[in-house]
């Protein structure tokens, strides 16, 4: 059996093509740029554009199971990925798609995947805790200090590789579908905690300055994102959904394992802090 992995270099889906293989599955992975990608030995690297679902007919050749994405799940990338990439699976006979809901809201290729005929487990986690490297790592490497607004807003932060065990389990074992996981780390954490967590793993202190909101919006214009964007943080940071703080057994009750905590997520990347 051959899987299809979207999105195959990016925040889950590295994860997804390492834990394929071992367990001795055969790894096929898209990429817009096959001829520059770098992968794991022995996964094969297929050209494919997820927003031009045409240039994929090829990569579903002989392909039964496919992680597949509906938006970029890197910080800062853009991508939304064509619906009609469900239709081209089904009519090249994939049988189970496990698909990265990007964002809370469910869009076109969910509603088209609930229309198909293919099984189907949709993956909804919160905050990522790779988010804290992204924001933060500039500013704790030159100055040792984290500049947020809203620090003690809560947040249930899920390990990368937690998301990818659920969508490994999900294309590999039976009894998912139509499924929709919601994921979530094992504990709740404010931004100042998490900073903390941080601090002891690299053995160095980090100062915590809290940003007003008026500040934080300044912050993010400089940075380059639009006002629609800027409210949506801020919002987020004021009044974040229950579920983005609420933490859920399910990467235990469908991996069998224990989800990882932001300590030892910390501990992982202290060499880039």
């Amino acid at each position: 059996m051959t899987v299809l992995v979207t999105g195959a270099r990016g925040t889950v889906g590295r994860h997804v093509v390492k834990q394929l293989l071992n367990k001795g599955q055969s790894v096929r992975a898209v990429s817009r740029n096959p001829e520059t990608a770098v992968f794991p030995e022995g996964v094969e690297v297929v050209a494919g554009d997820l927003t031009a679902p045409d240039t994929l007919v090829n990569a579903f050749h002989g392909v039964t199971v496919v992680y597949l994405i509906t938006s970029s799940d890197d910080a800062y990338a853009s991508m939304q990925t064509d619906a009609r990439i469900v239709e081209l699976a089904e009519k090249a006979g994939v049988k189970r798609v496990a698909v990265l809901v990007g964002g809370y809201d469910e869009g076109p290729v969910e509603e088209a995947l609930r229309k198909s005929a293919m099984d189907w487990t949709m993956l909804k986690p919160v905050e990522f805790m790779v988010n804290a490297l992204t924001d933060w790592q500039f500013s704790i490497r030159s100055e040792g200090v984290v500049r947020e607004p809203f620090a003690s807003t809560l947040s249930a932060r899920v390990h990368e590789a937690d998301i990818a065990g659920v969508a490994v389990a999900a294309m590999l074992e039976d009894g998912h579908h139509g499924q929709v996981y919601w994921l979530t780390g094992p504990e709740v954490l404010s931004r100042r905690e998490a900073v903390e967590i941080i601090s002891e793993a690299i053995g160095k202190r980090i100062r915590f300055e809290e940003l007003t909101e008026d500040q934080a919006r300044a912050k993010w214009r400089a940075e380059g994102y639009d006002e629609e964007s800027i409210d949506f943080f801020a919002l987020m940071g004021k009044n974040p959904p229950e579920v983005g703080y609420t933490v859920l057994p399910t990467v235990e009750q469908v991996t069998g394992r224990r989800a990882r905590t932001f300590a030892e997520w910390a501990i992982e990347h202290k060499d880039s802090f």
